[in-house]
């Protein structure tokens, strides 16, 4: 049997005139009309490239007219700081030095009652009554053995009106003083910051505080007049010797209260007056028994 011939089924590209094929001549055609193409492209986006280019100058311009009017930052120095500092010395009102140490002391203070034996409509009948500062957070208050001399019973009243029963836990008679513990203590109770007395000198700022003839807690201000003062009695039946002599102000119920620098730390604890007159008022001459003293009647060094 004859074969058939196989033949494939691509068509072949139709011939030009001079035998190369069309498809030929139409492929090298095209690159002699792209250079139209571009240059139409680019004439129709002319108007726009031109609108976006001054655009871009405009706001560069902006930009530098900012940069050359803004206004330069101006460097603080030395006497700007000092004009401030003296203009809010000069508007702002502070605290006097006394009220900064009344402030660093106040919740520390106590009044103390001592109750005697005789009998009131109230019960007791005050024996005596004066003043007393937190030592010890847990309700150690030092004061004058002679507030409470001869008491059935003492009582302390706190910063904040909160009232308690105190034993009398030490006492040291040479130097006047009694050592009470709180039976109950409000929350928080501060203790006071207590300070040597190796720096002090004659003119150095104290304030005195305490509850003179029962009002207080009273402040008054003065300065160290002396050290190592010896102090007697207007009966001669006490003297008390190293004493700090002070002008603040201090009358009958200041008696164990404490003495305080300026900074709020306590220095001594007053413990009398002097008053030639039979007058029991302050004329410029208080004693005071330094802190190491007061501290000892507890046996312990309180720095």
């Amino acid at each position: 049997m004859r074969k058939s011939a196989l033949y494939s089924r691509s068509v072949r590209p139709p011939q030009s005139s001079a035998g190369a094929p069309a498809a030929v001549e139409s492929a090298a055609a095209v690159p002699a009309a792209a250079p139209g193409r571009w240059r139409r492209a680019l004439s129709d986006h002319s108007g726009g490239l031109a609108l976006f280019a001054a655009g871009l100058a405009c706001a560069l311009a902006a930009v530098l007219l900012y940069a050359a009017m803004a206004p330069k930052a101006r460097v603080i120095t030395q006497e700007d700081i000092d004009a401030s500092v003296l203009h809010t010395l000069e508007t702002t009102e502070l605290p006097s030095r006394a009220a900064k140490a009344y402030e660093a002391v106040r919740e520390s203070i106590v009044r103390v009652r001592g109750l005697g034996r005789e009998q009131e409509k109230d019960g007791h009948v005050v024996e005596g009554i004066g003043s007393g500062v937190v030592i010890v957070d847990s309700g150690i208050i030092l004061t004058n053995l002679h507030v409470i001399a001869g008491a059935e019973r003492v009582e302390v009243r706190f910063h904040d009106g909160f009232e308690s029963e105190a034993a009398v836990i030490g006492m040291r008679p040479e130097h006047d003083l009694a050592v009470l513990k709180a039976l109950h203590i409000p929350d928080d109770l501060p203790a006071a910051t207590l300070r040597s007395t190796a720096d002090l000198a004659p003119g150095d700022e104290v304030v005195a505080i305490g509850y003179p003839f029962g009002i207080g807690p009273s402040v008054s201000a003065g300065v160290i007049s002396g050290l190592a003062r010896e102090y007697r009695s207007a009966t001669g039946e006490r003297i008390l010797t190293n004493l700090i002599q002070f002008d603040a102000a201090a009358n009958p119920g200041n008696s164990g209260g404490p003495l305080v620098t300026t900074d709020g730390e306590v220095v001594g604890i007053v413990t009398a007056i002097l008053n030639p007159t039979d007058q029991r008022v302050f004329i410029g001459i208080g004693f005071a028994v330094p802190i190491e003293n007061a501290a000892a009647a507890i046996g312990v060094s309180p720095f």
